[in-house]
């Protein structure tokens, strides 16, 4: 079982993915309100994300903030900064390719995965997006990919081995 993150001992980053404009057609006319998609993290492996919706844009981020802060996850990370193995993350119509890549390389990866992945602190990554383009699908299943990735301890004790029996 996962541990809570207290989300509040942390020092968070936030970075705003998107705001959108939304109205909604009401018998006395059309009402505007905004959608704010929020990633935050400490860049040290703790990340998560939240939609916040209100009248007023800063509203919007401020509840995109809190809902991100009560959604995050850790993320193991190796000795380059990288996620351990090739995985694929998917969220509705979205697919997000993640690779591991060597130190120097950086992050490879559109807007929405590159928020995502410096704010979790992965360093050398190369991510490619098929299908679904929409931004808060994107970052789902960049979650939903980094939810599942297993650490090379995590393989061998679902397998019954050691480490240097699965490397070999």
């Amino acid at each position: 079982m996962k541990k809570k993150i207290d989300a509040n001992a942390l020092d968070l980053m936030d970075r705003v993915v998107a705001i959108k404009r939304v109205t909604k057609v009401v018998k006395g006319g059309r009402t505007m309100s905004f959608s704010a998609l929020v990633v935050v993290g400490d860049g040290n492996g703790h990340v998560g994300y939240g939609l916040g919706k209100a009248a007023e844009t800063t509203e919007a981020i401020r509840k995109g903030r809190e809902d991100a802060k009560k959604n995050m996850i850790f993320i193991d990370r190796d000795e380059n900064d990288s996620i351990y193995h090739r995985h694929i993350g998917h969220f509705g119509a979205s697919n997000v390719v993640m690779k591991p890549a060597p130190a120097g390389t950086g992050i490879i990866a559109g807007s929405s995965v590159r928020a995502v992945m410096e704010l979790a602190g992965i360093k050398n990554v190369v991510t490619k997006c098929i299908g679904s383009r929409t931004k808060h699908n994107v970052v789902a299943a960049a979650f939903n990919g980094l939810r599942n990735l297993k650490t090379p301890e995590q393989i061998a004790r679902l397998r019954g081995k050691t480490v240097e029996e699965l490397m070999a």
